[in-house]
């Protein structure tokens, strides 16, 4: 009977192995940028966000991982996070975010207009 379970468990586990290793990759991807945490959020390194790099939608842009999807609606700068299909709103963008990756004038250049 343990030889019909043990090809399961292995299988279970690599499996999760595989999610978590995917939502760290996903995660650690999200900033790139270091420092500037207090306004005039001056002193920032690393590369800001990208956003002509990722797919446009009809409401904003989407950022594809291996396991989580970023969505970002262009009018409210509501920053959404897709796992699986199920959609949890993290919240809008920060004073940081608007100085360092410059949301608001990306999203103008596609064509949306932002409200944030």
């Amino acid at each position: 009977m343990s030889y019909f379970i043990y090809p399961f468990a292995i299988i279970g586990f690599v499996s999760v192995t595989f999610v978590a290793i995917g939502l760290w990759l996903d995660i650690s991807d999200f900033d790139n940028t270091q420092g500037g945490y207090e306004a005039p959020f001056e002193g920032v390194t690393g590369d800001p966000v990208d956003w002509f790099a990722m797919d446009k939608t009809p409401t904003g842009i989407a950022k594809r991982g291996y396991v989580m999807n970023v969505l970002v609606d262009g009018t409210t700068g509501m920053i959404t996070f897709e796992l699986f299909g199920w959609r949890m709103p993290f919240r809008q963008f920060s004073e940081r975010a608007l100085v360092v990756h410059k949301p608001r004038e990306a999203f103008i250049a596609m064509g949306f207009s932002p409200e944030f």
